[in-house]
């Protein structure tokens, strides 16, 4: 806010932590709560909503780290983008992937 200047409106949801920190800022007032309002803010908080999720089932850091290193590799081989390619592309794509998966699964 220091950088930026005031702020006419802050949306946020409902968290509590939200209006502590606005608290803090001296921008209570200005917090708007909705039902709608923040779907903009939501929508961009997706992808980090389901690695929080996945953090869940760990009990510890190091655990989730070796977890997170292995999976991201392995996501980002079979994770294709269905929608961006045709159903025949898409299907040569994911055997290869799945292929490729086997013989270093075999190795």
């Amino acid at each position: 806010m220091k950088r930026h200047g005031r702020v006419e409106e802050v949306v946020t949801d409902r968290f509590a932590s939200y209006k502590a920190a606005l608290r803090d800022l001296g921008a209570l007032e200005k917090q708007q709560t909705g039902r709608w309002l923040n779907n903009r803010v939501e929508n961009s908080h997706l992808p980090f909503r389901r690695r929080e999720r996945a953090m869940q089932r760990f009990r510890r850091m190091r655990s989730l780290q070796k977890f997170a290193s292995v999976h991201s590799s392995v996501y980002n081989h079979f994770n294709k983008e269905r929608s961006l390619a045709s159903r025949n592309t898409f299907k040569l794509t994911r055997t290869a992937a799945l292929a490729e998966w086997r013989e270093l699964g075999a190795a």
